[in-house]
C-alpha cells in the first residue's frame, strides 16, 4: 500500500522530529514503516469487532494516517527530556513540577523546552467541551470510587498482549514484583485525579500528573534510542507512539462505544459526558484530535483500526513477563482479614474483566498468557462484581434526587481521596537506572 499519498503535512510533522529532537529521532529511518505495522491482515483482533477489520483496512486514509502516528512521539515533551544529560534527570523533573504548580515564572533555570511543553497543553482545543468535561468528571467519580479499583489491573494487562508495544515498559523493568505495584497504583492515580475536583484546572493535581507522564514516557524514549543494540527502529519503530497510548486513555470511550454500536443508537447525554473527559485526558497526554473520536462508530473505528495496523505478537520474554508481574503484584496494603478477602476479590474480578473486556471470554487463551481463571475465581469474581454494581447503582440512583445528590458527590469525593492515599504519591518517572540491555 502506498503511503505518505492523503496527509501531506502530518508527514511533514513526522519527519520534522528527526531535526527537532536528533536524540530520539535523529537515527531513525522515519520513511520506512517498522516490522510492527501491517496491512497484509496479520493485525491484533478486537473480540466481536472482527468484521471491521477489513473495512478498515480497506481505508486507504484511515490506515495511511495510522502509519504516520506510529511513527509519531511526543517532541516537546522528547526534547525537554533530551536535556537530560545536561540538566540532570531530577532537577527536569523538579522544575516540571514547580512549574505545574506555581507557574513557568517560579522556574527562572527552566530551559525553553520547558515552557513549550506547557504552552502546548495549556492551549485548551476549541473541540473540547469544558462544560461536559466537568459533568464528565461528576458522573466518573461513581465509576473510580466502585469499579475502577477492581478494574485496574485486569485493564493494565490488555496493554501487554503484544511484545511490539510491549517492549518499551518490559526494558525499564519497571514491571516486576512490587514495582509492578506501584506502576498500576501510578494509573490508577493519574486517573482517578483527572474526576477530581478542580484538578483537571491548570494548576490542578491532574494537569501536572499528564505533565509528569509525558515526561516520563519521554524518557523512556530518550533512553532507550541512546542505548545500542537495546532498541531496533526497523522492528518497533518509534518507542511509545501515539497510537500505543490510544488504548490507556480510550479503553472505558470503547466499550462505551461499542455498547452504543450493539444498540444501533448513538451517545446519551452522560455517555457524552464520559466521552469528553477522556478526550481531554488524552488531549493533556499529548494524543491529537485525529485519533479522538466522538461518535461510537469514530471511536470504534480508529482503535480497530489501531490494532488492525499492529502486527500481532504475544512472547513469553516480553508479554508473559510482564503480564505475570503484574498477576503477582501485591496491589493492598491492607494486612487484616477483611483486606485480605478484598484482596483476593480484586485479583478474581481483574481476570475476569481483562478475559471478557479483552479475550471476548476466552479462558484457555488467557491461561496461555499466564492468566488462570480457576473455579475459585469466578465465585469471587461474582461476589465482587455483585458489591460494585450494586454501589454504583446505588449512587446513580443517589445522582437523580436533587436534594441529596450533591451529598453523594461528597462522598465520593472522601471515597477517591481514601483511594489516592491507598495508591500512595505517585513517582511518574524513570531516571533510565533500571533499563536494562536487551535486543529488539
Amino acid at each position: 500500500m502506498q503511503m505518505r499519498a492523503h496527509h501531506p503535512e502530518l508527514w511533514r510533522e513526522v519527519d520534522r522530529q528527526a531535526a527537532h529532537v536528533p536524540a530520539v529521532y535523529g537515527g531513525m529511518d522515519l520513511t520506512a514503516m517498522p516490522e510492527r505495522f501491517t496491512v497484509e491482515g496479520a493485525g491484533e483482533a478486537m473480540p466481536g469487532l472482527e468484521a471491521m477489520q477489513a473495512q478498515v483496512l480497506a481505508d486507504a486514509s484511515l490506515v495511511e494516517m495510522m502509519a504516520a502516528y506510529t511513527l509519531t512521539g511526543d517532541p516537546v515533551a522528547d526534547a525537554y527530556a533530551a536535556r537530560m544529560d545536561e540538566i540532570g534527570f531530577r532537577p527536569l523533573v523538579a522544575m516540571l513540577e514547580r512549574a505545574c504548580t506555581q507557574g513557568l515564572g517560579a522556574v527562572p533555570e527552566a530551559p525553553p523546552e520547558l515552557g513549550t511543553f506547557l504552552a502546548e497543553m495549556e492551549r485548551t482545543p476549541d473541540w473540547i467541551d469544558m462544560d461536559l468535561v466537568h459533568r464528565g468528571a461528576r458522573l466518573e467519580r461513581n465509576q473510580y470510587a466502585h469499579l475502577v479499583p477492581f478494574a485496574i489491573r485486569g485493564a493494565f494487562l490488555a496493554t501487554f498482549m503484544n511484545r511490539y508495544s510491549a517492549l518499551p515498559m518490559a526494558l525499564t523493568g519497571n514491571l516486576s514484583d512490587k514495582l509492578a505495584a506501584r506502576r498500576v497504583h501510578e494509573t490508577a492515580t493519574f486517573f482517578t485525579l483527572t474526576v477530581m475536583p478542580g484538578a483537571l484546572g491548570r494548576h490542578g493535581a491532574a494537569f501536572k500528573a499528564a505533565a509528569m507522564v509525558r515526561l516520563m514516557h519521554a524518557t523512556v524514549r530518550v533512553n532507550v534510542m541512546r542505548r545500542p543494540g537495546t532498541w531496533d527502529p526497523a522492528v518497533y519503530g518509534v518507542p511509545i507512539p501515539q497510537v500505543d497510548q490510544m488504548p490507556a486513555g480510550q479503553i472505558g470511550s470503547l466499550l462505551i462505544a461499542a455498547r452504543a454500536l450493539r444498540e444501533s443508537r448513538g451517545f446519551t447525554e452522560d455517555e457524552r459526558a464520559r466521552i469528553e473527559i477522556a478526550r481531554y485526558r488524552c488531549f493533556l497526554l499529548g494524543l491529537p484530535r485525529a485519533l479522538l473520536g466522538e461518535t461510537p462508530a469514530e471511536i470504534v473505528r480508529l482503535m480497530v483500526a489501531r490494532q488492525t495496523t499492529l502486527r500481532s505478537a504475544f512472547d513469553d520474554a516480553t508479554c508473559g513477563v510482564l503480564v505475570r508481574g503484574t498477576l503477582d503484584a501485591e496491589l493492598a496494603r491492607d494486612p487484616t482479614p477483611v483486606g485480605l478477602v478484598d484482596s483476593q476479590l480484586e485479583r478474581s474480578f481483574a481476570k475476569a474483566f481483562f478475559i471478557r473486556h479483552f479475550l471476548n471470554g476466552d479462558s484457555a487463551r488467557a491461561a496461555a498468557m499466564g492468566v488462570r481463571y480457576t473455579a475459585l475465581d469466578r465465585h469471587f469474581a461474582l461476589l465482587a462484581a455483585l458489591r460494585i454494581f450494586t454501589r454504583l447503582r446505588f449512587y446513580a440512583a443517589l445522582a437523580e434526587i436533587p436534594v441529596v445528590r450533591d451529598v453523594a458527590d461528597r462522598r465520593l469525593v472522601g471515597k477517591l481521596a481514601g483511594l489516592l492515599r491507598r495508591y500512595g504519591r505517585a513517582q511518574f518517572g524513570s531516571d533510565g537506572a533500571a533499563m536494562r540491555s536487551a535486543h529488539g
